[in-house]
């Protein structure tokens, strides 16, 4: 990414991840008084006063040079940090006003110094203007100063525009040529369709920007691990302790000539057993991934297994219509063959018997890009134009092959279906009757879809539609009165009117 970039670094409990939020302009970070919180490089590309970059936050630097650090997680800390700093155009040390120069201040300048990258001191916490003197004092680090108040969004204008400042001159754009109107396809006029009433809405432009990707799973089951093989690098802190990722952390990745964003998210637990606040935002950070993502890459600890927790991952990834890839990892502690396996997670996920399964391992590497390569597959495939003629040939088949649901005397009939959307692939079936459609032909015309279109692991939503019904001059029909209380009693039951009466009435 040819942009400049600011990163934010400091010593635990200064504001670095206020600022961040305060610049970026919206809530990516978590923020609590408690010391220690961030401890991956959150990113994230800023545009402010028609400048772009690449915002970095990093974890509190808490120890002093050669001393020693107790523990994966705080070393990884600071190896993060020192990684962010050597990549940096500007840096920006962030102090507390409020309490002064402390001597992990000294460490984190010194730092900065030796990775020769431009530094300004963001004096935090202040809050009003007679805690702006205070700020003088760190004019003794040798760095221009300027104090700010994240909560309050004082100071944040003057000190982006000394970040600005020292940002390399931007190269100048080339003209693009004015387009020729009657050349572009929106200026063309549409084909009229023979029957209005019965065309369905355009589908929607397919997304042009980088396929975001987010890894799911239990806490512990390897998803740094393998983000980092992947990268090839040390990109996330990686531990034994479970919850050791907070934030979701972004990562531009390009595979195969396609853009993509990886998004490493916290583990989750069953929520009875969420005791912090700092987990309980990254339960909600977590779900805002999942919620952006195109795909999601479902990992499972081969020895543990599926558990209630995956379960309700994959609910929650049915629910938002999310495409969905299986990964199976720390494969080479196996006790069993793949075949066996795959079976048993059919059984337990039923309702994601759809979707790939990968079988690795992030220790040795093993299958690492093939989990990549699938999860590519599966976001080509959310995206792809479903043609109409074979589209009704499938789905028309699929009826004739299969029990049609009946609703009173009428059997289930289909008219036609046409796509009318991605990501989720979006099916309008037009029927004779969508009153009383199951799930589990639901199930099986969508099955039967992935089958056909090879859409393994898509997410496939169906419409059902009642065909209005016209007259030769073109003018709509009026609905059918019910002709015996067998159909009155049907009409009844399915409107909304009964079923709210029904909620009403008490039970027992």
């Amino acid at each position: 990414m040819n942009i400049p970039s600011v990163v934010l670094a400091g010593r635990p409990n200064v504001g670095k991840s206020a600022l961040f939020n305060r610049i970026a302009g919206k809530r990516v970070a978590i923020v609590y008084h408690e010391a220690g919180v961030t401890r991956d490089r959150l990113e994230r590309v800023v545009e402010a006063d028609g400048r772009k970059f690449l915002l970095t936050d990093t974890g509190g630097v808490f120890a002093l040079d050669g001393e020693k650090v107790s523990g994966a997680i705080d070393s990884g800390v600071r190896a993060q940090a020192v990684a962010a700093l050597s990549n940096a155009t500007v840096a920006v040390l962030v102090t507390d006003a409020q309490e002064g120069i402390a001597p992990m201040d000294l460490e984190v300048a010194r730092l900065m110094r030796k990775a020769g990258v431009n530094v300004v001191v963001a004096a935090n916490k202040a809050d009003n203007a007679s805690l702006d003197l205070n700020a003088a004092d760190f004019a003794r680090l040798g760095f221009p100063v300027f104090p700010v108040s994240a909560v309050h969004g004082r100071g944040i204008s003057a000190l982006m525009d000394a970040c600005f400042a020292r940002f390399p001159p931007a190269e100048p754009s080339e003209p693009s040529e004015p387009s020729d109107p009657a050349e572009s396809p929106d200026s063309a006029a549409p084909n009229d369709p023979a029957d209005p009433a019965d065309s369905p809405p355009a589908p929607p432009p397919r997304p042009d920007r980088p396929t975001v990707v987010a890894v799911v799973g239990r806490p512990n089951c390897g998803k740094s691990s393998f983000l980092n093989k992947l990268l090839r690098t040390e990109r996330v802190v990686v531990s034994d302790q479970p919850g050791t990722t907070r934030d979701p952390i972004d990562i531009p990745f390009e595979y195969s000539g396609r853009e993509f964003v990886l998004v490493d998210t916290a583990g989750v637990r069953r929520e009875a057993r969420v005791d912090t606040a700092v987990e309980r935002y990254s339960r909600f950070r977590m779900q805002d991934a999942v919620e952006r993502a195109d795909v999601l890459i479902l990992m499972i600890d081969c020895e543990r297994g599926p558990g209630l927790l995956d379960r309700q991952l994959c609910g929650l990834a049915a629910k938002l219509g999310k495409s969905c890839v299986l990964a199976v990892n720390k494969w080479d502690l196996a006790q069993e063959g793949e075949r066996t396996y795959a079976e048993r997670l059919a059984t337990e996920l039923p309702f994601m018997a759809h979707c790939p399964v990968v079988f690795l391992s992030a220790k040795t590497g093993r299958n690492v890009e093939r989990v990549l390569a699938t999860a590519a597959h599966v976001a080509a495939a959310a995206v792809a134009a479903l043609p109409t003629g074979p589209l009704n040939r499938c789905l028309q088949e699929a009826c004739k092959s299969n029990a049609t649901p009946v609703s009173g005397t009428k059997p289930f009939k289909l008219h036609y279906a046409v796509q009318t959307g991605y990501a989720p692939v979006r099916i309008r079936l037009f029927v004779n009757d969508p009153r009383r459609m199951p799930g589990s032909f639901k199930q099986f015309l969508a099955n039967r879809l992935r089958e056909s279109f090879d859409l393994a692991g898509v997410a496939v939503e169906l419409q059902f539609r009642a065909r209005e019904r016209r007259n030769p001059d073109g003018s709509a029909k009026p609905e059918k009165a019910p002709s015996n209380l067998r159909e009155l009693r049907a009409a009844k039951k399915s409107s909304g009117k009964a079923r709210r009466r029904r909620r009403a009435m008490p039970r027992g």
